[in-house]
């Protein structure tokens, strides 16, 4: 029967204030037995060391309790009809999934809303019942870590304000913003009881055919480490939330382009592209890892324990939990044919390095596996006590044990509509002007009659993208939709019945002779991972045939794209201005009108090579010298994007000697040298006149937002640690550690070089 707790909101604030572990305020003995008058146990001290406390409770813990922390199981399997179907809390399924198999988390996968409703407090109030059912039910209180897909806001969460995917916010190159971007979607989080969240994606963006592109910040491993550790640095500096670095990792670059397909990466290759991102963000202390749900080099990352203990560990020194992903340890047997059973695939994971299953489905399954490896001596108990070690640790650190529950009552006006001009900031800085013929742009709302038309125009799917309420987009039902402000809605504040929309080919084209300009709005349908795979990264036959059979008019025509990818752009590329505004969330519209009509000054720039046509993926900037031709001819190259100004720079300088463990400085001047103000995102690049292992002619370095009026000038500086320019040494094998290789090198920027030399 539907539980009690199914919908507790106040009531279970007072566990909370009790914090149930005070229900065992004299602890377990050893054995399991509870005494009123005992002395305190060391776990429930939180004035003690975590150490300590994880060394107390694990020696409280029997095996099975042990084995439970480490299975992370769907909501769907507590509630309902307990596995698809959504509906309140079941005693049955919730004893089942957190009693007799203990598991220590539970997960939202996408489009696992709350009920009755999606709202915040819906999501609060099934979170506490969770954890309520958990701690008043085991032997041992401990409570459970909630974890969901935060990957562009609290987006699963009908009202939340949802961001720009981090393509869009890797086009911002704008540090200060992911971060700020973290800590609210960290702040709608844990006001729903959610404390561990499944980003960012730190993949290096490679094929623009790959259904994960979205989700990843740039193809340039410097520039998507500093987004993704921003992030993280955001995502949990309240201390209540743990951020996630995935998917360590070569998972974007598949050779067939497709979602979850072997890739083939020489170690060289993977240590020096590959790795950085994430370094970045163990060195930020991000404290989960997951690894790739597919295989490198022949082996399925689940199952190396040469990624995930000598890569992650040994080398990168990661000391936090390393969580499967969705199903992937089943899929050792079922889909890879490693080993011949679960539990086989259960031992292979865990040896290799897996701390915790998001197994997701059957809890039983994999306790009892595990526990027959270890029964088997497959699995060591030091193996057991080391992953649930960290799993504790991160518990303790976030402070589960002293606030275990949330105040579902305020959930709703933390999370609805929060943050809305920091979204608009992020769409607007997410924009990249590509083309702006005779200055087409910025349009005049005073007196230009505009048609507005096109697929994305007054879409709210295509403009959310992928992992926003359902997993493959917003659902086309009527359930509740996040808020959104599309280009339509948004042109329409600004210039009223001078925009007029042409929601079909023919009605645009007949409507563009009374225009004096015509903007065309052109997206893609929204998805996720295989589903979101393309075979081919261009615009479709029908969205040419609208743009050219706009341009054939004579009226200035204006494309938008809103696209997860560069596509291939085809007669396109013709029109008379090119803004790409990505999937840019709830404030797209307002971001576009700005840009348009020169309300804002667009200043993103291109995260990622933009192809002339679909065969050029993969693609990226960092191409190797080549004895023959240069491969490298995008249409628009890694860091473009036009502004409604101009900048200079001069006088580059850069500190002429470091040693390999040092830091070099380089200076440079920026000025605006048009008639309005602006903000320059300056590259840096390194470059190597003569080095024993090939390396790309440029590489990104560092980097510099500054923000100036017209005919203003200002002297930036951008910190070079020399570990930045660590690449594999030796032969063909790559074997070889990643190192630091002294000599000559160069720093560039537009037309400027500089030597400086590392002893």
């Amino acid at each position: 029967m539907p539980s009690k707790f199914g919908l507790p909101k106040r009531r279970l604030l007072l566990p909370a204030a009790v914090s149930a572990l005070a229900l065992v305020g004299a602890g377990f003995a050893a054995g399991g037995g509870s005494s009123a008058t005992a002395a305190p146990v060391a776990y429930t001290d939180a004035k003690a060391p975590v150490a300590a406390r994880v060394a107390d409770l694990l020696h409280k813990m029997t095996l099975p309790e042990k084995v439970g922390q480490m299975v992370q199981i769907r909501v769907g399997k507590l509630r309902g009809n307990c596995d698809y179907n959504n509906g309140p809390l079941v005693d049955s399924c919730l004893a089942d999934v957190l009693v007799t198999n203990h598991a220590g988390s539970i997960l939202s996968g996408g489009g696992d809303g709350a009920f009755p409703d999606n709202s915040p407090q819906n999501w609060a109030d099934t979170i506490n019942g969770i954890q309520h059912y958990t701690l008043t039910h085991n032997r041992l209180p401990i409570p459970i870590i909630y974890g969901a897909d935060g990957v562009h806001g609290h987006n699963d969460v009908a009202g939340a304000t949802i961001f720009p995917h981090q393509i869009g916010v890797g086009a911002t190159w704008d540090p200060t913003l992911a971060r700020q971007l973290g800590v609210s979607t960290a702040n709608a989080m844990v006001a729903t009881g959610v404390n561990w969240d499944f980003a960012p994606v730190s993949d290096v963006s490679r094929d623009a055919r790959w259904g994960r592109y979205y989700e990843t910040y740039s193809e340039d491993p410097y520039l998507a480490g500093a987004l993704a550790a921003s992030t993280v640095t955001g995502l949990q500096s309240s201390g209540q939330l743990t951020a996630t670095a995935k998917h360590f990792a070569g998972y974007s670059e598949p050779q067939s382009g497709h979602d979850r397909t072997p890739a083939q990466l020489p170690v060289r290759y993977l240590q020096d592209i590959f790795l950085p991102s994430f370094a970045a963000q163990i060195n930020a202390g991000v404290d989960v890892a997951m690894p790739d749900s597919g295989s490198v080099n022949g082996i399925p990352v689940h199952s190396s324990k040469y990624m995930l203990t000598t890569q992650l560990r040994d080398r990168l020194g990661f000391t936090g939990v390393v969580c499967s992903d969705w199903n992937d340890i089943a899929q050792l047997q079922s889909s890879y044919h490693l080993v011949s059973t679960y539990p086989q695939a259960i031992a292979l994971a865990v040896n290799a390095g897996v701390d915790m299953a998001m197994e997701p489905a059957d809890a039983h399954a994999f306790t009892s596996g595990l526990l027959a490896d270890v029964q088997s001596g497959a699995v060591s108990r030091a193996r057991i006590d080391q992953a649930v070690g960290r799993i504790l640790t991160l518990k303790f650190k976030l402070g589960l044990f002293e606030h275990p529950y949330v105040d579902a009552s305020t959930a709703n006006k933390t999370v609805d509509n929060a943050d809305r001009p920091l979204a608009r900031t992020a769409a607007t800085e997410s924009i990249v002007l590509l083309r702006n013929q005779n200055n087409v742009l910025p349009l005049n709302p005073a007196t230009s009659k505009i048609v507005l038309t096109g697929d994305s125009a007054d879409n709210l799917s295509q403009q959310m993208g992928g992992w926003t309420i359902g997993w493959q987009g917003v659902p086309d039902d009527n359930s509740p939709k996040p808020p959104v402000v599309t280009p339509l809605q948004a042109m329409k504040e600004v210039a009223g019945d001078r925009i007029t929309y042409a929601p079909t080919a023919s009605d645009a084209v007949s409507k563009a002779s009374g225009a004096d300009a015509v903007v065309v709005v052109l997206g893609e349908k929204a998805g996720a991972e295989g589903p979101g795979d393309v075979r081919d990264p261009a615009f479709t036959p029908a969205q040419q045939q609208l743009v050219d059979s706009l341009q054939a008019t004579g009226k200035p025509v204006i494309v938008v794209l809103m696209t997860g990818r560069p596509r291939a752009l085809g007669s396109i590329a013709d029109a008379n201005a090119i803004l790409q505004s990505w999937l840019p969330g709830t404030e797209g519209g307002h971001a576009v009108s700005d840009v348009l009509f020169g309300t804002a000054n667009p200043s993103g720039k291109l995260p990622v090579s933009w192809p002339k046509v679909a065969s050029d993926e993969p693609m990226s900037y960092q191409t190797l010298p080549a004895n023959g031709t240069n491969t490298y001819d995008p249409a628009y190259p890694f860091g473009f994007g036009l502004s409604y100004t101009t900048f200079t720079t001069s006088g580059l300088a850069v500190t002429p000697t470091i040693s390999r463990h040092g830091t070099a400085t380089a200076s440079v001047t920026v000025s605006n040298t048009g008639s309005r103000a602006g903000t320059a995102v300056i590259p840096l690049y390194l470059h190597r006149p003569v080095s024993p292992v090939l390396m790309p002619n440029k590489q990104l370095v560092g980097f510099a937002r500054v923000t100036l009026a017209a005919g203003a000038s200002q002297t930036v500086t951008v910190p070079i640690a020399a570990k930045q320019l660590a690449v594999t040494p030796g032969d063909v094998d790559g074997g070889a550690v990643p190192t630091v290789l002294p000599g000559g090198y160069q720093v560039m920027t537009d037309t400027q070089t500089v030597d400086f030399t590392v002893r």
